[in-house]
């Protein structure tokens, strides 16, 4: 189903609200035109039964009755009015009803009762047109004799001319909505002209040019908010791009070692026959090949579904100490192959996954215990904050340049000092340990100064929310 463009909506809109508020202004003067209408026509009636009840207290009028009936046959002025008069239970003496409309059956207000508009009755005839009558009596010269007058008027004029009023209210509603239509749809298409422009900037940007930002300059300021928007997403677009790029860069190269080694060594066994010796040498060192490319290829796993929206981590309390003495009993062999010692400072709790939290402790521990000096210490430390506690990795050993410790935590970087005697790593684990500091909505961060450097893991205090 096609559906409907916004300037057409408004359009719409505008013509609905059109018909709403002048429909409503119409039926308005309209009920007010058809009440004042009324109360004229209520108040003439009135005024002319009163009149009359005023002549026939009069004995000439009297004998004008008896003798020249046909004198009182226009008295009301109008072909659809109704004139009765009669002695009560008596037949009429006289009838004007040129419509021959029925007599209503109206109780006659008293000789004494002074008449309002509230004795003017309404109703409808047969064709929905209203009839009004008013029905009072009189004393004659004749005191002793009452006279009834009945008066009313069918009221087709004022039906046709509010009739008339209506239609042309409908008429007038019609042309005023279909104005309003025309003029909103223009002054929207007016209007949407920036958002037209909006669209060919943002349509002329592609994959080779995610460096362009909307440019602002004549547009309203309500959209102000959405070009920051869109701008603040080519930010970000062109960032993860230029991370894809540099992540499929850094893998070609890193994955390119280990396969051309396997490939060159496979390549010299099959050049002749070797002896069972190289064999299982060659086949040892391919092992160790497929095992470093192994972990690379888990540590990119690990971390394409750690930074998946839906990733979440289960944090339990964990004992700081006890952490500490499971990270340094586990490394203790890889310790004493160097001569290295640990130092364990650990206090206080930490809310964290257990399994994340050991690894990232894990690739902080291995990369202290490769760098570190022979014969030096390695300090796990604690230290408590306002807001979190403090976990920190420090070793002695070659410094790492103040201007490559922003870039530690990215993938496949590795300072120079750290590619000394490192070529089986991957340059994944420091950006394994910031990604779970992401989960935990904590921060990683390093130091190097004077020979001594320092990894420090952040993390909020209490559980995550």
């Amino acid at each position: 189903m096609t559906q409907l463009s916004l300037t057409t909506r408004l359009a719409l809109l505008f013509a609905i609200l059109s018909v709403a508020v002048l429909g409503t202004v119409g039926t308005g003067l309209y009920r007010e035109l058809e009440t004042q209408l009324s109360l004229r026509d209520d108040a003439a009636l009135v005024t002319r039964v009163d009149q009359i009840r005023t002549l026939l207290q009069d004995a000439n009028t009297m004998e004008l009755v008896r003798d020249k009936p046909r004198l009182f046959e226009n008295m009301l002025g109008n072909p659809e009015s109704l004139l009765v008069l009669r002695f009560a239970g008596q037949a009429p003496l006289i009838e004007v009803n040129p419509g021959q409309m029925p007599i209503p059956q109206v109780m006659p207000l008293a000789a004494e009762t002074r008449l309002a508009l509230s004795a003017v009755q309404h109703t409808v005839d047969s064709h929905g047109i209203p009839f009004i009558a008013v029905a009072a009596t009189t004393r004659t010269a004749d005191p002793q004799q009452t006279i009834e007058v009945i008066a009313g008027r069918l009221m087709s004029e004022r039906t046709r001319l509010l009739h008339g009023y209506r239609d042309r209210i409908v008429m007038l509603v019609a042309i005023g909505a279909a104005l309003a239509a025309f003029a909103a749809f223009i002054l929207v298409r007016v209007a949407l002209k920036p958002l037209r422009g909006l669209a060919r900037q943002t349509d002329s940007i592609g994959m080779a040019n995610l460096g362009a930002r909307i440019d602002e300059a004549g547009m309203p300021s309500e959209l102000s908010p959405l070009i920051g928007a869109f701008n603040a997403m080519l930010v970000r677009l062109s960032a993860g791009f230029s991370q894809m790029s540099q992540l499929s860069a850094d893998m070609a190269h890193d994955l390119r070692t280990p396969i051309s080694n396997l490939l060159g060594q496979t390549e010299v066994a099959l050049g002749q026959k070797r002896s069972v010796n190289y064999y299982e040498t060659l086949l040892a060192s391919n092992f160790e090949e497929f095992q470093r490319l192994s972990r690379m290829i888990d540590n990119m796993l690990f971390l394409a579904r750690s930074e998946h929206p839906e990733a979440t981590i289960e944090c339990v309390q964990l004992d700081v100490s006890s952490e500490f003495d499971r990270m340094a009993d586990y490394f203790e062999g890889l310790a004493e192959e160097r001569g290295l010692q640990f130092v364990l400072d650990g206090h206080g709790t930490v809310w964290a996954d257990p399994i994340l939290l050991r690894r990232a402790l894990a690739n902080l521990i291995a990369n202290a215990i490769q760098y570190a000096d022979v014969g030096s210490t390695i300090v796990l430390k604690s230290v408590e904050t306002s807001t979190g506690i403090a976990l920190s990795v420090e070793n002695t050993g070659p410094a790492i340049p103040e201007t490559q410790l922003p870039r530690l935590f990215d993938r496949f970087y590795r300072a120079d000092a750290a590619r000394r005697g490192s070529a089986g790593a991957s340059g994944l684990g420091l950006s394994i340990v910031r990604t779970i500091m992401s989960l935990h909505h904590g921060r990683s961060s390093a130091a190097s100064v004077g020979g001594n450097t320092c990894f420090t893991l952040t993390f909020p205090r209490g559980p995550l929310t």
